[in-house]
């Protein structure tokens, strides 16, 4: 399609062998989407590192591009320099830079403190063999002591050398839009590309949105929570809103979307297919 946003895509490593099994499907299915490319998690402090570099590896049997994430809170330069290696062996060109969430029992040592650290230091030993994307919060990291700190936080990754971001997902798109007029005013020209979260589940989404400081608007909310276990209605008002979303976005010219699939094609696949991104 002429002048189609970017459009990537999202996974987590898969705990067992049925659900890697799932998640083959899943990416098979998903591949209409021509996606510009895919990323895969990471655990805290490397919890999942096996089980990140395995779907890597999976995914790149269907994907041309695939983005590791990085999480870089608690570990070593050393471990920092041995992934980083292996990705550059496996033909990596894109990495997304995180700090990632403080593992069990971690206390202020390590020699990464912040996602800033480790964009410095792959630039430093890399220079621009990497495409690094970085996190941005629309509404606010949660463990930010503000607004404004947050968004220096940020430029400071773009200032280290970061291509881009992909931002937290979101219900409200103006905090999406002033979260970029505030970047743009402070200098930042880098693509600010806005999260998708499908919704699916109600108790699942409360969850995750309470943890990374996501706002559920009270009227998204009240309607999800009116549904009970009504799968059926919340999947079909989950997607009416998404696609409104992303319509809303994609009318002020944003740069791409980037979808969390959590794993699951069809609700991304039902969005796209609202959006008329991609066939029926």
């Amino acid at each position: 399609m002429a002048n189609r946003p970017s459009l990537s895509l999202e996974f987590f490593p898969p705990k067992t062998l049925e659900a890697r099994d799932r998640l083959q499907t899943t990416a098979q299915a998903l591949t209409c989407v021509a996606p510009d490319y895919v990323s895969v998690t990471y655990g805290a402090g490397g919890s999942t590192r096996e089980g990140s570099l395995d779907s890597v590896g999976q995914m790149l049997s269907v994907f041309p591009s695939v983005a590791p994430h990085i999480s870089c809170i608690g570990a070593s330069t050393e471990q920092m320099e041995e992934l980083l290696s292996l990705y550059a062996e496996m033909k990596i060109a894109r990495l997304v830079a995180l700090r990632g969430d403080l593992p069990s029992g971690y206390g202020q040592g390590g020699e990464f403190q912040h996602a800033v650290d480790l964009v410095r230091f792959i630039r430093a030993r890399y220079q621009n063999s990497f495409h690094i994307e970085v996190a941005a919060y629309p509404e606010i990291h949660p463990q930010a002591r503000s607004a404004q700190d947050d968004l220096r936080f940020f430029a400071e990754k773009i200032q280290a050398g970061a291509d881009g971001a992909i931002t937290q997902y979101f219900f409200n798109s103006d905090a999406y839009f002033r979260f970029v007029d505030d970047a743009f005013a402070l200098g930042i020209d880098v693509p600010i590309v806005p999260g998708i979260m499908p919704i699916t589940n109600f108790s699942q989404l409360a969850r995750f949105s309470d943890a990374c400081g996501a706002e559920i608007p009270r009227w998204i909310r009240q309607r999800l929570a009116g549904y009970g276990d009504d799968v059926a209605s919340i999947t079909a008002f989950g997607q009416e809103v998404i696609t409104d979303l992303c319509d809303q976005l994609l009318t002020a010219g944003v740069p791409g979307l980037h979808f969390y699939t959590m794993n699951r094609a069809e609700p991304t696949l039902a969005i796209l297919r609202g959006l008329k991104l991609i066939g029926a």
